[in-house]
């Protein structure tokens, strides 16, 4: 049975999770990605502006991917959180498990599954 490209990647954040290699939140994603440590960041489809312009520009400038997630809501509740507006995700074989076929990645600004010039 396929799984749903959005099902397989919250499934693969929360086993990140439980090993310690997933970080939560705008500021701790943004100290991991100062200091080298994430390999791909996952960014809730409704992250506020705050959160886009504090993680998405850092992580594009440090030319780490970027992946399209679901509600922030959504994506807290699956993890165990409040709502989360983004995930960075430590482990680099993880972070090729999200950036694969299903969830192509970008590392220019722009968030996968979304059209930068929109």
């Amino acid at each position: 049975t396929d799984v749903p490209p959005a099902e397989r990647l919250l499934r693969l954040l929360g086993l990140g999770v439980r090993a310690g290699q997933v970080v939560v939140g705008v500021d701790r994603v943004r100290s991991a990605l100062q200091a080298g440590r994430v390999a791909c960041v996952v960014v809730a489809g409704d992250a506020s502006p705050r959160a886009r312009d504090k993680v998405v520009r850092l992580a594009a400038a440090r030319g780490v991917p970027l992946v399209a997630g679901p509600p922030a809501a959504t994506l807290g509740a699956r993890l165990g959180f409040p709502p989360v507006m983004v995930a960075g995700v430590v482990e680099r074989a993880l972070a090729r498990g999200m950036l694969g076929p299903a969830a192509e990645s970008r590392s220019d600004g722009g968030v996968s599954g979304q059209d930068p010039s929109a």
